[in-house]
């Protein structure tokens, strides 16, 4: 299974490495001291976490509950769609 799934994870790696290196130094100072979390059914890979941590320098976690993040995190949105769209719509 490992075997099968590395170039992804090397994909994924190579995508978070990417998106650091364009982060502002003041979001990555943050990112650095508290680290990233997974979220979702890929944040389930057994050791993915691991494997980020020690490819990127930065430590990262699985979320409690990953499975239920996306869904969670559509339903604050659905709840509160004015004040999403208006942020949305700002920055076009």
């Amino acid at each position: 299974m490992a075997k099968a799934i590395y170039d992804v994870c090397m994909e994924i790696i190579e995508g978070v490495k990417f998106i650091l290196k364009q982060t502002p130094p003041e979001l990555s100072a943050d990112i650095m001291n508290k680290g990233m979390i997974l979220a979702g059914g890929g944040g389930l890979l057994r050791g993915l976490e691991v494997l980020i941590t020690k490819s990127t320098g930065v430590p990262c976690f699985v979320a409690n509950e990953a499975l239920l993040c996306v869904a969670k995190g559509t339903g604050v949105v659905l709840e509160n769609l004015d004040v999403y769209k208006k942020s949305v719509m700002s920055q076009k």
